[in-house]
């Protein structure tokens, strides 16, 4: 509840302290006294639109400040915490605001934007008028109001978490179907791939080993080359062979002849023949370790072009080729898979639709039970406001197409001010003050469910009188019981059941030179002289005083 609220330098207000408790307030005042500038302010600090007029004239700034205590579990806090604002103790609200329109806000004096003010202001405080429609405007508040009312809140919370769960099978089955559509216009082109690199059977370091014996290979065919013409001159048509010994013959015979010069130059020659004839024999030999066959160096020669092509054309190393080949496998297994897995997928998005239709079903069905209870709740409450001729009613449309996390209905609560005449929406078919009559009535049958810690009405009683007025107060007596009520007021039937009364008076300042609001909590014979006053009007007769008492005494 409110438990504070400080106010400086804006319009009227000098500076300004008030003390508030639990049960009702009333704040009463003659017509202009400046109940609107304390409203005013009051919604400044809970994350109302600013205004540099706000400052007070002659000043640079104003700023209000409002304490308040909720709930160690209250939604407040936990806006709060979410913004990293220690949470212990009081929630204390403060706005500073700009002669030149600027103003800045404060939570537990952290600096906040004016939202996250305007967030926790929310939970904390409602203010409700003959013209503020901010309760009763919005439809989705209308559902949550029948929620509150009929304790359903976890089963709303069930079919939030539903559709929360419906929605993520949705995404995943619709990332997997473009996922396996992609890997469809691909799957030809994998295959493909896949079969030729599968034919090709890349092995790790199979290119270096192939060059290698490439290299080796074509250093082999010109070794060979070589060794191969050096047999053909030593043993081929070009070998001296034939010719030596021809020499070694002709000498022979000669040898009788000059002994002494021949025989040197025969074994001379044949020395050389017997050279001759190891230097073929390893000759031969050489030839036939080379082992050099042009065959085996065509084939190195093709793989290895193969290899390097396939590199190539998939843009990796030869020596990644295997990789590539197992990620396609692995592609293409994926693919297959995912077959599998889209059609399990399916299966669990149509549970979780059905589990979240299932929610809908029973949530839809307890709603309206608790909207008859409702409506029947709000009806009792219409005659002793002068609505007796009025009907409330919870119009509840089925909206399948349209379910989402709060239901599968919409929910606007409907009046009909006269019999005959056409029920509508209440915003647009309630006159000003039917309109704050049904609030009002909605508000006391709501008054521990669904509601603000603090609930702010003014001049709700605008226009009443008499019994009417009466029976306004007696409800805001007994909303006061629930929630903390504070209630700008002109009727003195409402100003009598208050548990505290506070005076709005303007008076002069600073010698005459310029106006100024104060506000003074009334006690006793100076809250009896108020309602006197309320009675009867500038002029407070004997009569007055005795009315007045009168309805302090019915009001005890």
């Amino acid at each position: 509840m409110l438990v504070q609220l400080a106010i400086r330098d804006i319009v009227l207000i000098d500076r300004l302290e008030l003390d508030f408790s639990a049960g009702m307030t009333v704040l009463t005042g003659e017509t202009g006294a400046g109940k609107s500038i304390l409203l005013d302010a009051f919604s400044l600090a809970l994350g109302g639109r600013g205004d540099g007029s706000l400052v007070r004239a002659g000043q640079q700034q104003g700023q209000v400040t409002a304490v308040f205590d909720p709930p160690l579990d209250h939604p407040a806090r936990q806006i709060a915490a979410d913004q990293e604002i220690s949470v212990d103790g009081d929630l204390i609200l403060r706005r500073v605001q700009v002669a030149d329109g600027r103003s800045r806000a404060y939570v537990n004096d952290q600096a906040v934007s004016v939202q996250t003010l305007r967030a926790i202001g929310r939970e904390l405080v409602e203010i409700h008028g003959q013209h503020d429609d901010r309760a009763l405007a919005d439809p989705a508040l209308h559902r949550a109001l029948v929620d509150a009312f009929g304790g359903l809140d976890p089963q709303a919370e069930s079919t939030r978490s539903a559709h929360v769960q419906w929605r993520r099978a949705e995404n995943l089955l619709r990332d997997e179907r473009e996922k396996i559509e992609l890997a469809r216009r691909e799957a030809d082109y994998l295959r493909h791939s896949f079969d030729e690199l599968s034919k090709l059977r890349p092995e790790p370091g199979e290119e270096e080993r192939l060059a290698g014996e490439r290299a080796a290979m074509q250093q082999a065919e010109k070794v060979f080359g070589d060794l191969r013409d050096a047999q053909d001159t030593v043993a081929g048509d070009r070998s001296p062979l034939a010719l030596l010994s021809g020499v070694l013959r002709r000498l022979d015979r000669r040898q009788s002849q000059a002994p002494a010069l021949i025989d040197p130059c025969l074994q001379a020659l044949d020395a050389a023949l017997n050279a001759l004839d190891h230097a073929q024999q390893v000759l031969d030999q050489a030839l036939r370790d080379a082992r050099f066959d042009p065959r085996e160096l065509e084939r190195v020669e093709e793989r290895l072009f193969a290899l390097r092509a396939a590199a190539r054309k998939y843009g990796a190393p030869v020596e990644s080729l295997s990789a590539l080949a197992e990620r396609i496998a692995g592609e293409l297994s994926t693919l297959d898979a995912s077959e599998s897995r889209l059609k399990q997928l399916e299966v669990e998005r149509t549970a979780a639709e059905a589990e979240f239709r299932k929610c809908c079903a029973a949530l839809s069905k307890a709603r309206k039970k608790a909207a008859a209870d409702l409506d029947k709740a709000v009806n009792a409450e219409l005659p002793p406001l002068k609505l007796e001729r009025a009907r409330f009613s919870t119009q509840i449309t089925p909206d399948e197409a349209g379910a989402n996390a709060e239901g599968a209905e919409k929910i606007e609560f409907w009046v009909q001010t006269n019999p005959g005449a056409r029920p509508g929406p209440m915003m647009k078919v309630a006159s000003g003050g039917e309109l704050s009559r049904f609030m009002l009535a909605l508000k006391v049958v709501l008054a521990d469910r669904g509601s603000a810690p603090t609930l702010v009405f003014d001049e709700i009683d605008s226009g009443a009188g008499g019994a009417v007025a009466d029976a306004i107060g007696q409800r805001l007596a007994r909303l006061a019981e629930k929630v903390q009520v504070l209630t700008v007021t002109h009727a003195p039937q409402v100003a009598a059941r208050a548990g505290k009364h506070l005076r709005i008076s303007k008076d002069l300042a600073d010698k005459g030179a310029r106006a100024a609001t104060s506000v003074a909590p009334l006690e006793d014979h100076h809250r009896l002289e108020e309602i006197a006053r309320m009675l009867s009007g500038a002029t407070i007769t004997d009569e007055a005083r005795a009315a007045a008492a009168r309805l302090m005494d019915g009001a005890d």
